[in-house]
């Protein structure tokens, strides 16, 4: 048994079944907020490691193969930035204005709030950088002091809780403009919330990749900044 559960393909088709089964339930929901895949699997999928005492590095190492097409995906989200390339440059102000207001925001509201808390430097500086990608968010959290494996965490709660939220805060918000509804989820959400934006809508969908891709440029440079100036 123990064999079997050290097995790559074990835990690579565990990961796979599960999200699969997770999004089914998620389209039969027709997407309710509470029933994202990620939500749904991520319990079930960290319940089985513990009940079959499986260490973490070992799934890591089983699923490394995921880990390695997220580069692909990544690169794929340029695709329909491409195809929409003429929009993107005539929106050059709006955007380059909306990309700002969302970096500084994203930090300043986050990292305010734990400092009226009194919270530790390293909490902070693993804190500031939630709304990039897991990878920036790692090195900027290292690089100002922080705990990576915790903005890890902390970016993948900041995403999955924009997923849920973005689509009924936008509705109740009145603004039906899927340009500045992905913009603004691919800003604050990163991955999975653009993930969720191409779910909604194409140009949405590719707005919240510019939206992503500009906020890792604009929040590394702000907190590269802030470090040198420290």
């Amino acid at each position: 048994m123990t064999e079997l559960l050290a097995t790559p393909i074990l835990w690579l088709a565990a990961t796979l079944l599960l999200f699969e089964l997770a999004d089914r339930i998620s389209r039969r929901s027709n997407r309710h907020p509470l029933c994202h895949p990620v939500l749904l699997a991520t319990p079930v999928l960290i319940g089985l490691l513990l009940l079959s005492g499986t260490p973490y590095p070992v799934y890591h190492e089983a699923t490394a193969m995921l880990t390695f097409l997220l580069g692909p995906a990544v690169v794929g989200l340029a695709v329909p930035i491409w195809r929409l390339r003429g929009l993107i440059r005539r929106m050059a102000v709006p955007v380059a204005l909306a990309l700002t207001a969302g970096a500084v925001t994203a930090i300043t509201s986050a990292v305010g709030i734990l400092i009226l808390f009194g919270a530790p430097r390293e909490i902070l500086a693993s804190m500031a950088p939630r709304a990039t990608t897991t990878p920036v968010a790692m090195a900027m959290a290292e690089q100002l002091g922080g705990i990576p494996a915790l903005a890890a965490v902390i970016v993948l709660f900041a995403g999955i809780v924009g997923a849920m939220t973005a689509t009924p805060l936008l509705n109740r918000m009145g603004i039906a403009d899927y340009r500045a509804r992905g913009f603004a989820v691919g800003v604050s959400a990163h991955g999975v919330g653009a993930a969720r934006a191409f779910q909604v809508d194409a140009t949405a969908g590719a707005f919240a990749s510019l939206g992503m891709a500009l906020n890792a440029i604009a929040t590394s440079a702000l907190l590269s900044v802030f470090a040198l100036l420290r």
